[in-house]
């Protein structure tokens, strides 16, 4: 009998199902290796839920908790929502607990919880993140993530997986995130379907984790349930940095005759850097399409635009140069490990010489928390995943989404501006 040839994705869902296989459409009952839960979705959430099950947590050492949305605390209620989470971790006995040390999907890989094959759920839309070290991750609301908690399982509806092959070399000033906001722009925002997404080619393969967690993190704006990318010697070397143990990642891949429903080529080498115009991703297109619109605010910042290789890039565009009179730049590093990094290599002298203002780990204006905020009436651009109208402040404001470098070169402008014309020019 012919084996059943599987996705990547049908592998790993059958392994947390106790099964030899799975086929898309079927409905399945998995058991959860790990669960993701942060402040503003976690405790506060779902603590009233178990207290009326009279139950507690089904294991702690599986079970991550990260402070990263009213970080550091700005009013009462944020204080007293931290006050909650910390409670209630001790309560149940949650030993991986990481209080303001910054965004979920930056930390829990960067301590290590993350490896190829796991089935792991997160409450929290990017949850997807996590594919990008060959795990199955997805985001639930709070009711399903009680139920996880308690459990240990959830059930999930096998997904047909959507292939993105790109290949070729990215030119210089062009980066992850101009490859999602293409993708968000020829796809559209349901182009994922609520299917696992799985990026492979020459250039994915060629990718840094960091690039890779961009893919991942942003098939959340696909509409994807998950953005898989296979482990390789790049995924086991940073998770043996991390402490982690890398497992057998050779092993966990899809067979490369599995069928898919569908597989989407593209060239990185012909990508221009990308900007979102008001108020979505998929409103994409070449950054010149953008040129010279003026701007009040520069932010790099969230999981998707604030990675050590993120601040490197705004940093190669911002040295020597400042940003311009009435323009303001922030800066909200995505850990508080990425902030000693960039400390101690320089790019964060680089940053604030030119102006930059450096703003705690977390979750921040990204999601309209803290400083950062915009007024009425307000342009920004913003190296965050999401420009949904109020998202980042005032409804009237309007947000612009760009890499890191675009976003800096904008800075240094005061409008939106190509990054690749201060690449080639070399500092000022």
């Amino acid at each position: 009998m012919t084996a059943t040839r599987q996705t990547l994705a049908e592998k790993i869902i059958a392994r947390a199902a106790g099964v030899d296989s799975v086929r898309s459409g079927e409905i399945v009952t998995c058991k959860v290796d790990l669960a993701m839960i942060h402040d503003s979705g976690g405790p506060r959430r779902v603590k009233p839920i178990l207290e009326r099950l009279g139950v507690g947590v089904w294991d702690p050492k599986r079970v991550v908790v990260v402070s990263d949305h009213y970080v550091p605390a700005f009013d009462a209620e944020s204080a007293a929502i931290l006050k909650l989470t910390r409670d209630w971790v001790r309560d149940q006995d949650i030993e991986n607990f990481y209080d303001q040390q910054g965004i979920c999907h930056v930390v829990l890989p960067e301590r290590g919880h993350l490896r190829p094959g796991l089935f792991v759920v997160g409450g929290d839309s990017h949850s997807p993140t996590g594919g990008a070290f060959g795990a199955y991750m997805f985001g639930v609301g709070a009711t399903d993530m009680a139920g996880v908690l308690v459990t240990g399982e959830t059930w999930i509806r096998v997904p047909e997986t959507i292939r993105l092959r790109w290949d070729g070399d990215l030119p210089d000033g062009v980066s992850a995130k101009d490859m999602m906001l293409k993708l968000c722009a020829t796809l559209g925002m349901d182009g994922g379907d609520y299917q696992a997404v799985e990026y492979c080619g020459s250039t994915i393969a060629g990718l840094s984790m960091t690039e890779r967690m961009t893919m991942s993190n942003m098939a959340a704006e696909l509409g994807a349930q998950t953005g898989l990318i296979a482990g390789d010697q790049t995924t086991a070397e940073y998770i043996r940095q991390a402490g982690g143990g890398a497992g057998d990642f050779i092993g966990v891949q899809g067979d490369p005759d599995a069928p898919c429903r569908v597989e989407h080529k593209f060239d990185a080498s012909a990508l221009d850097p990308q900007v979102a115009a008001p108020h979505s991703p998929a409103n994409s297109g070449p950054v010149q399409e953008a040129d010279k619109v003026k701007i009040d605010q520069c932010y790099i910042g969230a999981c998707t635009g604030a990675k050590l290789n993120d601040l490197r890039m705004a940093a190669r565009v911002l040295k020597g140069r400042k940003v311009a009179a009435g323009t303001r730049l922030f800066v909200a590093p995505a850990s508080t490990q990425i902030t000693a990094e960039a400390a101690a290599d320089g790019t964060l002298a680089s940053l604030t010489a030119a102006g930059a203002i450096l703003l705690p780990s977390g979750c921040g204006a990204c999601a309209g928390y803290g400083a950062g905020v915009l007024a009425e009436g307000e342009v920004c651009i913003s190296s965050t995943a999401r420009n949904f109208k109020g998202r980042m402040g005032a409804k009237s404001s309007q947000v612009y989404l760009g890499s890191p470098f675009t976003v800096a070169a904008s800075a240094v402008e005061g409008r939106i501006a190509d990054p690749r014309e201060f690449l080639s020019e070399g500092a000022a």
